[in-house]
Order: structure tokens, then C-alpha cells, then sequence
């Protein structure tokens, strides 16, 4: 990894707080304006909320019924940066929007699209498009209750991946990321934060220093500063729950579908990694701990009975191959009606006179992670007048540098000088590393060079590659963040034993003799 540290006299301007999308998005900002920063993140980055998404980097159509137009055209005008900053992570992809009249009349549809297609500039996407579903082809897997459709472009992303490629920017810059580490508490002196962090490994506690505090906790925002700073603020989050649901393939094409209720939520119905379907999300209020949210079965219901509605051959609960649940931490706007809660973000900066700035972050979508980390960073200049301007808005992400955006082209051009890789493998290293998928496979010739083979192309130089370079130190680490390959493979035990080795080749050694 990159070189990275505090400066000489053990301070960083920065700690961060929490690794999911916020936090590595402000790490990698902070980084390259210069600053010295740490980000701390007590379980695995995209550990949580940052996993859990829908898997689409979107404008949000729907949020145009509540007049989020400031919010809708930020997150239009993102969705074209990150399709060029990580065209290998962020894909464009087609909706199918069967129409109800009964939920909303079809000028009220049109006219959100025709802002949905004018509120920011379009460059690589096409326009909106009216359908006749009864003649159309994607209409065939449907259940019509009306002939009348309409098609419009968002975007599909792998949520997970797209938070390790800032982390790993951030590194590359001189950023530290201190995964499995918990901020125990901290405290003001002498205009700098001195904060006691857990390694949750080690069982060591050790104290960190820091010129300004960054909390990017996600749906832990208030209780760090409730019981670990001792900061209370009048904002506060409205923890959300949102799940999935995960079957095999309901349809041909690679297009989505969006599903009105008679409630008047959505659900979407997405291709996912080859051979499934993704449906989601539920919106209920959620109350505990969130550290392992799980579908219930009203949810579960919910989704299907959904299906059941729209398609012609509906999933049934057997069908389910995967479900996960997610909290997202929506800045609490006073909304009675939970789908109604904005998706916007609002900061909080506690910064009292020559004392230590602390900045907490409320809410926020995956979509418009970088403009959120960016106006972070410019709240915090003043504190920080060496700090550069800003900079990620044309910058790619790691692996998102190939000639011209073009993955379809580096997919081919990888398969080609490496022609000993089958497809399939290929296409998931391009999709998931972009340009490092060289990396991954070194100087490798043959499949043997690429050591033990875990099943569904994950090879012992790709774990190797994800222990040292993406902080990966569990089975699940690898075959549900670093990838999807849990869907595919059993093979935790075997895996995890790998990483131990990696890690700790006289301990695995001993382990094995036992």
C-alpha cells in the first residue's frame, strides 16, 4: 500500500470515522488536498449500510414527487461522473416502467421524465422513451395493466467495490485505513482531539491525535456522539430499513424493471450477476442496534406479493438463493411518511472557538457520495488553509483509467493477453478491478500460476491480492464484499485458512499441526 502516516510528531488533521461510501469518499478527498488522514472503521469497510444498497447510482426519479429537484439534478449530474471516473464498477442500465393508471395518471409520468431527462446535462445515457408493452418485447414476462410504458437510463454499481476503490485511492495518497478499529472515545485539549481507538484484532488500545474529527458513522452517527464524544446536536437520523431478496433470473434482457405499488412505493426488479434477479427495497422504521439487520418475513412477502403483482411467472419463497437487509441513516426532515424521508445529507459543525473542529455527517445516498465528501472538505478549509482545492470531479478511480472509458474494449483486449483465463473470469476481474486486474494476475502464464482455485475462478493470487492491498481478513470479506462469488462458493472455511496464511504463515502452520 501506499506510503501514509501521521507527520512527525504523531498528529493527523484528519480521523475518520466509519468506512463505508462517506467516510472513504472524504478519506480519498482529504488525501489528495494534502491533509494527513486516518479513517477508522470498527468491522469491514462497506461493512454495512455501504453493501446494502439496491446497487444503482441513480438520480431518483421518485424523490421528483417531493420536490428534491436540488437533490435530484446533484445526483443527475454525479451519475455522469462516476460512469466516467469507474466505467468497470458503474454500468448503464435500462428501466422499464410498466404503467398503473390507477397509481399515477401517464401525463404526471411524462412529465417527470421530461425533467428526469432536462434537469442536468446528458452525455452518455439516452433519452426517456414512451412504450407500447403490449408489442414491445419487454412487456412479454409482464402482467399488463395497461398497454402504455415507458423506458429511461440510470445506472447499476457494485456498492461495495466502489468504497474499497476510494479507500484504496485514499491509501495510494497517504491516507492510513485502520479497518476492525473503534473509536472508544475522545476529547478536546488544547485545540486538538485526543481519541482512544480499539484494534478489535489485537484487543490493544492506543491513542490517536488529531486536528479535526470527521464523523461519517452512518447509523451510528448519534451514538458517537452521544456516548463516545459527549457532543449532543439537535439533527439527528431516521433509521431505515431497507432489504433484498435475490432469486435466479426472472427474465431475458438485460434491462431493469421499476414496479408501482398501490402504496405508492417502488420496487425494482434488477439483473444481477449474471444468472439472478434483484428485488428490492422495502422502507420500514427500524429501531436496535444495526449491526446485523435481517429481513423479515412481512418484508420477504412484500417483495413477492410485488412480483406476484406484475409478473407473469413470480418468484416463490424457495426460489430465494440470497437475502440481506441493510439501515440506511436518513437525515430526520420531520416526514411522516418514511418513503418520503429525503435522501439529501445535512452537516453538523461543532467548532467552537480555538477548539477542535468536529464535523458529523446525517444521511446521504451512494450516488452522491463524492460531492458530499467534497463539500465536507470545503466546510473544513478554513481549519486548514494549507488544503488544496477541490479535485475528484474528472479524476477516475483506481482501475476506471482504461483508454477511453471503453470496458467492453480492455475486456477484450485482457482476454486476449491472457488468453489461458476462460471468459467468465476474465469478465469478472475487469468488472471488479478495471486496469488492476493486472495486478491481480501478475506475471502469471498458466492457471497453475495462479495457485489453489477456490471454485468459480477465485484463485489463491486473487485472495492474496485482496489480503494485501484491499484489507481483506475473513471469507466473507472476500466472497461478499470484495465480491459476489458467495453466491457461488462454499468455501469459507478453506478461504478463510488461506487468508490466515497469508497473514500469519507461523500461526496457520501451528494451526494445521493441531
Amino acid at each position: 500500500m501506499g506510503p501514509s502516516g501521521p507527520d512527525k510528531t504523531g498528529l493527523y488533521d484528519l480521523l475518520i470515522i466509519g468506512g463505508g461510501i462517506n467516510g472513504a469518499g472524504i478519506a480519498r478527498d482529504a488525501a489528495g488536498r494534502g491533509l494527513k488522514a486516518l479513517l477508522i472503521e470498527q468491522d469491514d469497510l462497506a461493512g454495512h449500510t455501504s453493501s446494502a444498497s439496491t446497487k444503482l447510482i441513480h438520480g431518483g426519479l421518485r424523490y421528483l414527487e417531493t420536490y428534491e429537484f436540488r437533490l435530484v439534478r446533484e445526483s443527475l449530474l454525479e451519475r455522469e461522473r462516476l460512469l466516467a471516473a469507474a466505467p468497470h464498477l458503474v454500468r448503464p442500465l435500462r428501466f422499464v416502467l410498466p404503467h398503473d393508471p390507477l397509481i399515477r395518471p401517464a401525463w404526471l409520468v411524462r412529465l417527470g421524465l421530461f425533467l428526469y431527462d432536462h434537469l442536468a446535462r446528458r452525455q452518455r445515457l439516452p433519452a426517456c422513451e414512451q412504450l407500447d408493452l403490449a408489442k414491445d418485447a419487454r412487456g412479454v414476462p409482464l402482467k399488463l395493466l395497461s398497454p402504455a410504458g415507458f423506458a429511461y437510463s440510470d445506472c447499476a454499481v457494485d456498492d461495495s467495490r466502489l468504497v474499497i476503490a476510494n479507500a484504496v485511492d485514499a491509501d495510494a495518497r497517504g491516507a492510513v485505513i485502520r479497518t476492525r478499529t473503534r473509536l472508544e472515545q475522545a476529547e478536546r485539549s488544547e485545540g486538538l482531539w485526543t481519541c482512544m481507538v480499539l484494534d478489535r484484532a489485537a484487543g490493544q488500545m492506543s491513542a490517536v491525535r488529531a486536528r479535526a474529527l470527521v464523523n461519517a458513522g452512518g447509523p451510528w452517527v448519534s451514538e458517537i456522539l452521544n456516548s463516545r464524544l459527549g457532543r449532543p446536536t439537535d439533527k439527528h437520523v431516521r433509521l431505515v430499513k431497507g432489504s433484498h431478496i435475490v432469486v435466479p433470473r426472472l427474465y431475458d434482457g438485460e434491462h431493469a424493471y421499476m414496479l408501482q405499488n398501490p402504496d405508492r412505493r417502488i420496487v425494482f426488479a434488477i439483473p444481477y450477476e449474471q444468472d439472478f434477479t434483484l428485488l428490492g427495497t422495502t422502507d420500514l422504521l427500524f429501531e436496535g442496534a444495526p449491526d446485523h439487520p435481517v429481513i423479515s418475513d412481512d418484508e420477504v412477502e412484500y417483495l413477492l406479493e410485488t412480483l406476484g403483482r406484475w409478473f407473469k411467472r413470480p418468484a416463490e419463497r424457495a426460489d430465494i438463493v440470497w437475502t440481506y437487509s441493510g439501515v440506511r441513516p436518513l437525515f430526520d426532515d420531520g416526514s411522516q411518511n418514511v418513503s418520503a424521508t429525503t435522501r439529501d445529507y445535512a452537516f453538523d459543525l461543532d467548532a467552537p472557538d480555538g477548539a477542535a473542529p468536529l464535523l458529523s455527517i446525517f444521511g446521504g445516498k451512494l450516488t452522491t457520495y463524492r460531492r458530499l465528501a467534497e463539500h465536507a472538505l470545503d466546510d473544513l478549509k478554513r481549519f486548514f488553509p494549507q488544503m488544496s482545492g477541490a479535485w475528484t470531479g474528472n479524476a477516475p478511480l483506481p482501475g476506471g483509467d482504461m483508454p477511453g472509458g471503453d470496458i467492453e474494449a480492455y475486456i477484450a483486449d485482457f482476454a486476449a493477453r491472457h488468453a489461458f483465463l476462460p471468459r467468465e473470469t476474465v469478465e469478472r476481474l475487469v468488472h471488479a478491478y478495471g486496469t488492476r486486474a493486472e495486478e491481480v494476475i501478475g506475471d502469471a502464464t498458466l492457471l497453475d500460476d495462479l495457485g489453489r482455485d477456490f471454485g468459480a475462478g477465485l484463485s489463491e493470487a486473487e485472495v492474496s491480492f485482496l489480503a494485501q492491498n484491499e484489507w481483506a481478513k475473513s471469507a466473507d470479506d472476500i466472497l461478499w464484499r470484495r465480491s459476489k462469488l458467495g453466491l457461488r462458493i462454499a468455501g469459507e472455511a478453506e478461504i478463510g485458512m488461506a487468508i490466515e496464511e497469508m497473514r500469519h504463515p507461523a500461526r496457520a502452520e501451528a494451526a494445521s499441526r493441531t
